[in-house]
């Protein structure tokens, strides 16, 4: 369904006439602030990533309507404080898009979209308020892995990068190597550090061949999930309890899970 940008700005201003109306008049709405609407809108953001990883249409539709809510409060929060409102939001990210995309509103020529992404890190550094090193711009906040797939990006837009991908891989085989090491000596410090060395070059060996490792690990996780549901769906036919059987009775129920495409 396609609207006119007309009824689009006149859905967007309904949007806000409801949000100024329950800020008023309901007593939950009346009463958040950031901080109490943080989590919540961490937990959105997920529920808004889980309905993309289903494809599910309706439900990214709805989820993207529960992240704009939060969006819309924080600015009428920030209206209130008198600091900015959902107009200098808008603004400031139409400034930004501008500035950063120079080869599109200015007279800059890029050959392909990784010369946009590396014209895109060094603007970042050069824009007032903007970042002061190349990592500043990564949110602390961040899961782990995401977190290093980002920063590794990020590096390599400014030419820090292994010279031919395959090269990675050396890399791999040397950090699984020292974290063996590491296990035969059992220091737990040290195995976990070494651990975490071996998943960074995972992780970086997933962007060389460009697959979002956090993709690929869940990719993994709802396959986990759906063969140890017939596993368990299985052994309850039987009568039978899972803390009951071998596990080789348990990989025979597995491998029929997986036969099934499951």
């Amino acid at each position: 369904m396609n609207h006119s940008k007309e009824e689009k700005m006149e859905a967007f201003g309904r949007f806000l006439d409801i949000l100024d109306e329950l800020r008023v008049k309901c007593p939950w709405d009346r009463k958040q602030t950031n901080d109490s609407l943080r989590t919540n809108t961490i937990e959105e953001t997920f529920e808004l990533c889980d309905a993309i990883i289903k494809n599910d249409n309706e439900l990214i539709k709805k989820e993207l309507g529960d992240v704009l809510l939060h969006i819309g409060f924080y600015a009428k929060i920030g209206e209130e404080k008198n600091i900015f409102d959902i107009a200098d939001v808008c603004n400031t990210l139409c400034d930004k898009l501008i500035y950063r995309h120079p080869h599109v509103f200015g007279e800059d020529c890029v050959n392909g979209a990784t010369q946009v992404e590396q014209n895109w890190e060094q603007l970042k550094l050069k824009e007032k308020g903007g970042n002061k090193t190349v990592l500043e711009g990564v949110p602390s906040a961040l899961p782990a892995m995401v977190k290093a797939h980002r920063i590794q990006d990020k590096v390599r837009n400014v030419g820090f990068d292994w010279e031919e991908k395959e090269q990675v891989w050396d890399k791999v085989y040397e950090e699984f190597g020292e974290l063996k090491e590491e296990i035969s000596h059992m220091d737990t410090d040290k195995m976990e550090a070494e651990f975490g060395d071996l998943m960074f070059s995972i992780i970086n060996a997933a962007r060389l061949y460009k697959i979002n490792p956090e993709n690929a690990l869940e990719r993994t996780n709802q396959k986990f999930i759906r063969r140890f549901n017939y596993l368990e769906e299985h052994t309850i036919k039987q009568g039978r309890d899972l803390k009951s059987m071998s596990l080789a009775e348990m990989d025979e129920i597995w491998n029929e899970a997986k036969k099934h495409g499951l």
